[in-house]
């Protein structure tokens, strides 16, 4: 595959665009994936698209201060403290609990009334980012919207909050059971950061 987009080209220059047979985080499968880390463990990469997010934050806030970015550990990390950099706010991740609930750890602390924007690195179905949102609403933070350096979902992911993104994508997905890669008898594997191995 060869893209004019900048942002496709540079996950091409770093081999972080896969192809083959693939279970993303939502389940689903899918022949692509794209594999952030692979591009985000180059410093540069990660300011840049950190720097274009904040510029499209800065925009939809329309002036109002951003202190706060928030994103789902561990994808959302890298783009998620780059963007907080850029915007010159702070930066906090959530993680699961035991039970697999989105929670604040660390000594995290949000305000009620402070506004905040939510980071992923891809989104696909915007489980992640929902259930970041969901969590910081529940402490009476004002969510602005939330961004992703990746949408697979070709703009069709509703998160409910208004939402960016620096390269959007059509990618196939197929629910395991309808799979025609599983059917051919490929197995599904997971590069991400879950589930590795």
């Amino acid at each position: 595959m060869s893209t004019s987009d900048p942002v496709l080209s540079v996950f091409e220059q770093t081999g972080a665009y896969l192809h083959g047979h693939f279970r993303l985080t939502s389940g689903l499968h899918s022949p692509e994936y794209l594999q952030c880390a692979k591009v985000l463990q180059y410093p540069v990469h990660a300011e840049a698209f950190g720097r274009s997010l904040a510029i499209r934050f800065r925009e939809m806030a329309n002036g109002e201060a951003i202190p706060l970015v928030a994103s789902p550990a561990v994808g959302g990390l890298i783009i998620g403290h780059e963007v907080a950099r850029s915007l010159g706010a702070r930066f906090q991740f959530t993680e699961r609990d035991a039970n697999g609930k989105m929670t604040l750890r660390r000594g995290f602390e949000v305000a009620a009334g402070e506004s905040a924007v939510v980071v992923e690195d891809v989104v696909t179905t915007g489980g992640s980012s929902r259930e970041v949102i969901d969590l910081l609403r529940d402490y009476g933070v004002k969510v602005i919207g939330a961004g992703s350096i990746i949408d697979r979902s070709g703009g069709q992911a509703d998160i409910g909050v208004p939402r960016v993104a620096l390269a959007t994508l059509s990618v196939t997905t197929w629910a395991p059971e309808v799979c025609p890669l599983c059917r051919q008898g490929s197995v599904a594997v997971k590069p991400g950061s879950r589930n590795v191995g």
